[in-house]
């Protein structure tokens, strides 16, 4: 196995005069199926194409963009595994010092706004090349949207890339279909009708069964308007249920096809069976390699998609709410497969997806009919139909803890505790708490208001603890002393300060001093960042508040941690605005002492 050629040298060793596709990506080189365009660029080869790629090129010029020459075939474009807004600032927007996805965790690598960037320097340079536009940041992106950065509504990324084509969601079976129609004649420019696309065009007359949403300027001037859009776009994000949609820029109408259907199980463990090197390009030794490649080198991916329906969360708009999944031989596979690695050491840190214990579909019904349009699987109560079975990814875990040289099997990916708890058959729960976890279990309660919950799309408080109850059950009758540690949400939209005391009083009771808290981060495609804009959830139609004020938000984060000194000052501005300074004293309910009087 070899890894694809980056340079002209490389390519001459193999005797090739020109690539077919050349893969830019803005994440350094690892051939590793967590990469987008390792999957990619292996599902090419393996149709018999010659692919080059350009990792992180200096976008300054063009130079980097020429190395291997004009592609036969296509440029393929992704910014990289993550969003490259949401890789370069916080959600204080300030540039982080570190890139996991880069040579020794360096920044600076990428420019923000990476997708719209790579392919302008393309177009530069090749004038007629076609570019094919993939990945989360231009599957979240595909329609006009709110950008928190800019903190305004922007086009389609189509519009400002001067892309031919853009692949929205996982892209396999796109890419494969527009490999072979493009590589054997057929004009880039003709494919219209390829699930799982998106394209701009003048002119719709052709168009069938179509939805035409409101338009850019309408989004962008009236917020009822954008949340009508996104509404259409949230109930027709299924590949049997989805209509095409229209959306017009100016004189341009960008067109998205109707999500391409989900990957079989025999293609899913095809996909995965790719002859992955599993580590970094050599080029990269010397900086000490990429560190996002130690969270995933001994993992692994059992299925993808998601119907948990978390409202902050775009995987909706990406993966997908149907599950699919790996046959548990491939499965297996692959876990001998790390064991054979050098640098194995006997454990395997996760085997799981999106929620690690959603291994099947959530009912037989989305298979036939497709997901429910107006109704979630869990949110706000499960769904009667509902199949809540964790025997078969049990057995899979029993079977890899099987294996020589197998240590220990952690699950790290997030386990759902409601569908957990949901779960009559308490087996898996046991053998979770007994030989998957290491000293704590973390999962994502975010908040405990239910108000609060019901707009994160969250269970009831009520839910968590029970889990939570289980658990601490478990360690006792197992003689363990095992910690469960809560990730927990400020600044969601629907919490105010009065919703953020509550969680402090909920970290009070639990004895809990939680080290990190996550700020709400409005990012692309998600429910969440849709009514932050807005103010209203488009799904309801109801009005939300949204903390947008600074000082709030720094006292609902303080809040959370109001046990840190350097707090003090938030946490009592915060109690006196909510009128709780019953909270300020010596007593054990209260969060802070009284200020100190000076003479």
């Amino acid at each position: 196995m070899k890894f694809f050629p980056i340079n002209k040298e490389e390519m001459n060793k193999l005797g090739w005069k020109e690539c077919d596709f050349i893969f830019v990506t803005g994440d350094a080189y690892v051939d590793h199926p967590s990469f987008g365009h390792a999957v990619i660029t292996r599902l090419l080869e393996s149709l018999g194409f010659k692919v080059g790629v350009i990792p992180q090129p200096n976008w300054r010029t063009i130079d980097d963009f020429t190395k291997l020459g004009k592609p036969r075939v296509a440029f393929l474009v992704s910014s990289g595994n993550i969003d490259s807004m949401v890789n370069h600032y916080t959600v204080n927007k300030k540039r982080r010092n570190t890139d996991v996805y880069s040579p020794g965790g360096k920044a600076g690598l990428r420019p923000d706004r990476a997708d719209i960037v790579y392919c302008n320097k393309i177009r530069e340079a090749y004038k007629d090349v076609p570019i094919i536009l993939g990945g989360i940041e231009a599957s979240l992106r595909r329609f006009a949207h709110y950008d928190y950065w800019d903190d305004k509504v922007r086009n389609s990324i189509l519009v400002d890339s001067n892309a031919n084509l853009l692949v929205f969601g996982m892209g396999e079976k796109q890419i494969i279909e527009i490999a072979n129609l493009i590589a054997f004649g057929k004009n880039i420019l003709d494919l219209k009708d390829i699930r799982g696309t998106c394209y701009i065009t003048k002119d719709i007359e052709g168009l069938k069964d179509y939805i035409e949403m409101p338009s850019f300027e309408e989004v962008k001037s009236d917020k009822l308007q954008y949340n009508l859009a996104f509404k259409i776009q949230y109930q027709e994000q299924d590949a049997i249920k989805g209509k095409t949609l229209v959306q017009k820029h100016g004189n341009l109408y960008i067109v998205q096809n109707p999500p391409a259907f989900p990957l079989s199980q025999e293609e899913l463990d095809f996909v995965y069976s790719l002859p992955y090197i599993r580590t970094y390009h050599p080029i990269y030794k010397k900086d000490g390699g990429i560190p996002a490649l130690k969270e995933v080198e001994f993992s692994i991916t059992s299925h993808r998609g998601c119907y948990g329906g978390c409202s902050f969360c775009a995987i909706h708009f990406h993966q997908g709410r149907v599950i699919q999944n790996r046959s548990k031989k491939s499965i297996i596979d692959e876990a001998v497969k790390l064991t054979t690695l050098p640098n194995f050491k006997g454990y395997i840190h996760d085997v799981g997806g999106p929620t690690a214990n959603f291994r099947n579909p959530s009912c037989k019904m989305q298979i036939e009919h497709g997901v429910c349009k107006n109704r979630q699987c869990m949110h706000p109560t499960p769904c009667p139909n509902l199949e809540v079975n964790h025997d078969e990814y049990l057995d899979i875990l029993q079977e890899i803890r099987k294996l020589p040289r197998v240590k220990k099997v952690f699950i790290r990916s997030g386990i759902r505790y409601d569908y957990l708890i949901y779960d009559k058959n308490t087996k898996f729960f046991e053998e979770l708490v007994k030989h998957h976890i290491s000293g704590q279990l973390k999962v994502a309660p975010e908040h405990v208001n239910d108000e609060v919950l019901f707009c994160m799309g969250k269970p009831s408080k009520k839910v968590y603890e029970r889990f939570e109850k289980k658990y601490h059950e478990l360690n006792k009758k197992l003689n363990l002393k095992q910690y469960l540690v809560p990730y927990l949400m400020s600044s969601h939209p629907g919490s105010d300060l009065s919703a953020a005391v509550e969680l402090a009083e909920y970290i009070r009771d639990l004895g809990y001093n939680p080290e990190q808290v996550q700020d709400f981060y409005p990012t692309p495609g998600s429910l969440s960042t849709t009514i932050y804009y807005t103010g209203v959830n488009p799904i309801t139609g109801k009005k939300v508040y949204v903390p947008k004020d600074p000082e709030e938000k720094k006292m609902q984060r303080a809040l959370l941690q109001y046990r840190d000194p350097k707090n003090y000052e938030l946490v009592y501005k915060a109690l006196v605005k909510s009128g709780r300074t019953d909270l300020i004293g010596y007593s054990k309910k209260c969060l802070i002492a009284p200020k100190k009087i000076r003479r």
